[in-house]
């Protein structure tokens, strides 16, 4: 109960923090640094709600299902290898043409984000430094400004602001090679003059194109640094370093590029370390400057969100949770109203994937499971012509309009930070016989809508990896989920453990009595199910028996069970756990 109270007063203060202090993006020209805060030209505070479109200008390997090897070049290398140079740049264009359309920012906005980050590779903007037909010099492209172009047309005409976040910098920045598609075989971006004076010649183009564009939101310079300046071999990411000197060097070098063109637009900067070590960063050398910390797979208390507020309180300078994401929906809603709370806007990652913990997942298809099975090892090579009808379907699944649409994950990230209410998944409307499909429970936080055991992943604060939903399929909270085996199609609630329950929220046109059929499997007799109207037991502790198998449905059926008209809410508790279930049934009886 105290944990129910503790989220009511949590909620009612974030919903007043919300709405006293945070100002939507609208037409209010540039933002800038006001002290702690990030403001518009009104003085008027300013949250940046954005997403992160990763897998666009760059893709990672995980995002394509692929295990290992998941720079792009890499990526690359391997379709040409399989479809040849000519059909692999035809599937490239069709990538870059569907990943991210006016279609996606319009829906961004609707579902409440005002920004968009949007991760650079630079070889869209300016050839490698190896290929460059004259050394020292850099050839600009078109393709990435005017990908840039059209993406900021979008941002304008939803009003959100756009900011520019180098992702892949020449040569690349790190030791985690496929953040920015590094090939370690060629000179990093420390290893080389060339490629330092690459990236600032990049930061002043653009800052010279977009100086007086105001939906421009600033310039994210470096994404995720991580390199061991003092001790390459022992410490490769820079989690220890304790200088940073090349690091703060360049970036400085960076900011005057930039401000030698452009004096309005804040300049975000990342610690080493993947963005969160700022050891001799400081002091800062801009008025203008953004903190950005990136965070993942750790605790969301107070404690979480210390070391940002401790820098932006010492140095005066505003903060922004840069990048995070990657969770269950739990996860999703302890993080963003803890930064909310704290006045840091954030930035989620990312838009979409094959995965399921994002707003869309692209949806897979048999060729390009062939292909991927091949590439990580689990299957034959695939014909040329079934790996290039894999991929173009692919391409083309990257439409909007082609996706999953996870409505869960949009609603984890703007309503249930700030609402313990919990809404109706799809609608259940029961006339003489219906079905509820287990895993269409109710839309709510934790303790509202149902109640999991394994609700997030906590690595990082814990050491031991918990994944939420086991399946990783059908919806993001910690609900575990499997997908029916053939001939069988749909989805079902597994791995039941006692003390878990789900919630329906059911409108009954008739009053009168009713069976219930509850469709479950087991392979043990320990399972026990209490069911709930209202939050009253109508049946208690009924005992679930031995099936044959996990995925081997039976029914077991409540008779008589007196219901009024109109809306309840039904709660399937395990009272003792060790069955799955697939739906519940219906039926009024005489």
């Amino acid at each position: 109960m105290m944990r129910i109270y503790q989220i009511i007063s949590l909620a009612v203060i974030c919903i007043a923090f919300s709405l006293s202090a945070i100002s939507p993006a609208s037409a209010q020209g540039f933002l800038k640094a006001d002290g702690k805060r990030i403001v518009n030209e009104k003085r008027e505070n300013v949250l940046l709600r954005a997403m992160g479109l990763g897998g666009w200008m760059l893709q990672e390997g995980y995002m394509l299902g692929i295990d290992g090897h998941g720079q792009q070049h890499l990526i690359r290398k391997r379709i040409e290898e399989l479809i040849g140079k000519e059909q692999t740049q035809i599937f490239y264009n069709k990538w870059l043409a569907n990943h991210t359309t006016k279609a996606d920012v319009d829906a961004m906005r609707s579902w409440g984000f005002n920004s968009i980050r949007l991760p650079m590779h630079y070889n869209l903007y300016t050839l490698p430094i190896e290929e460059e037909p004259v050394a020292g010099q850099n050839t600009w492209l078109e393709k990435g400004f005017a990908m840039t172009d059209s993406l900021l047309s979008w941002c304008k005409s939803n009003g959100m602001y756009l900011i520019l976040d180098l992702h892949g910098a020449p040569g690349g920045q790190g030791n985690d090679f496929n953040i920015s598609d590094r090939d370690p075989a060629k000179p990093s971006l420390w290893d080389s003059e060339a490629n330092k004076n690459k990236t600032i010649a990049l930061w002043h183009k653009l800052a010279e194109k977009y100086a007086n564009e105001p939906w421009i939101g600033g310039y994210d310079i470096i994404n995720e640094p991580n390199w061991g300046f003092e001790n390459r071999e022992t410490d490769q990411h820079g989690l220890q370093e304790k200088k940073n000197e090349p690091l703060r060097k360049l970036m400085i070098d960076i900011t005057k590029a930039i401000r030698s063109v452009d004096q309005k637009h804040l300049v975000i900067i990342e610690g080493n370390g993947w963005g969160n070590n700022y050891n001799g960063i400081f002091p800062l050398w801009d008025d203008n400057l953004v903190l950005s910390y990136h965070k993942y797979w750790a605790f969301n208390d107070q404690g979480s969100a210390q070391g940002m507020l401790d820098a932006r309180d010492k140095y005066n300078v505003p903060v922004w949770l840069g990048e995070t994401g990657e969770n269950s929906n739990v996860w999703f809603t302890e993080a963003i109203r803890l930064f909310e709370k704290n006045n840091i806007g954030w930035a989620w990652w990312p838009l979409k994937k094959l995965g399921h913990n994002n707003p869309l997942q692209v949806r897979s298809n048999p060729d390009y499971d062939a292909l991927k099975e091949y590439w990580n090892g689990k299957g034959a090579k695939p014909a040329s012509a079934k790996a290039l009808k894999g991929l173009m379907k692919l391409a083309d699944d990257l439409k909007i309009a082609n996706t999953i649409v996870h409505r869960d994950v949009i609603d984890a990230m703007f309503r249930q930070p700030f609402s313990i209410e919990t809404k109706p998944f799809t609608t259940h409307s029961v006339k003489d016989k219906t079905v509820i499909q287990a895993v269409d429970y109710d839309l709510g936080i934790l303790g509202q809508a149902y109640f999991d055991t394994d609700t997030a992943d906590y690595h990082v604060s814990t050491n031991k990896t918990t994944i939420g939903n086991r399946g990783r399929i059908y919806r993001n909270d910690g609900v575990d989920i499997q997908k029916h085996a053939a001939p069988l199609s749909g989805y079902y609630i597994s791995d039941i453990e006692t003390g878990e329950w789900l919630q329906y929220t059911v409108d009954l046109a008739k009053p009168g009595k009713y069976a219930l059929k509850f469709n479950v499997a087991s392979e043990n007799n320990k399972g026990k199910l209490t069911f709930l109207v209202n939050g009253k037991p109508v049946i208690k502790d009924m005992a679930i028996a031995n099936t044959g198998s996990w995925d081997k449905f039976e029914t077991v059926t409540l008779k008589n069970i007196n219901l009024a008209a109109g809306k309840h809410q039904f709660r399937v508790l395990a009272a003792e756990g060790g069955f799955n279930i697939s739906s519940i049934a219906f039926e009024k009886l005489p």
